[in-house]
């Protein structure tokens, strides 16, 4: 089973064309929904305990614990400690369904891939990228935030252009979704034929 690494800045069409690879009936891991579970589930008990006040009503109340961690390193490891555990759980269960299902591939849907060496436990790469006047367009359209907010979100991530050179399959949203799914049955094809490479 080949994993492919599915990644791309804030608003470059990711999670669009984590979809369309769904559609193309590949499995697909996605990190920050299973975040999302784990903050609803199994990973309350425990960031109560470590960041009192931070839950309610059996959930994790994501404002208070963000403004809990995002200016404090040590409160910030300290959460990592807690979730990536639990977090490399739910990917394994993922990766054993989709071998018991005979999956020749999956997609690991990763925002931070580069960022946290996510890079050397998959195969290949895909990277997806639009330009860069799309993706504030996008991001400042769903009214969730500023441009401020966006400008220090981009400035924490690898800058569009040194993914792109790393990557080894490249996706550009930028002219709708007939060329994504094009590119994305190239890509399955290729990979098809790829060796395994991840450590």
């Amino acid at each position: 089973m080949l994993i492919l690494g599915l990644t791309g800045s804030i608003g470059m069409g990711k999670s669009t064309t984590a979809k369309l690879f769904m559609e193309a009936g590949v499995p697909v891991y996605d990190a920050d929904a299973a975040v999302h579970q784990l903050y609803e589930g199994e990973a309350v008990p425990a960031i109560e305990a470590a960041f009192p006040g931070t839950t309610a009503n059996g959930k994790v109340d994501r404002a208070k614990l963000s403004a809990r961690v995002v200016h404090d390193p040590a409160a910030m490891r300290q959460l990592e400690q807690i979730v990536h555990p639990m977090l490399g759980a739910s990917r394994q269960k993922f990766f054993a369904d989709a071998e018991a299902a005979r999956a020749p591939i999956v997609v690991v849907d990763v925002p931070l891939l580069y960022e946290t060496g996510g890079e050397r436990r998959v195969d290949a790469v895909v990277v997806v990228t639009t330009t860069t006047e799309l993706q504030r367009e996008r991001v400042l359209a769903r009214g969730t935030m500023d441009a401020a907010k966006l400008d220090a979100i981009i400035a924490k991530q690898m800058p569009d252009a040194e993914k792109r050179k790393r990557a080894d399959f490249i996706v550009d949203t930028s002219h709708g979704l007939d060329p994504v799914r094009a590119r994305i049955r190239d890509i399955l094809a290729e990979v098809a034929k790829m060796p395994e490479r991840r450590i």
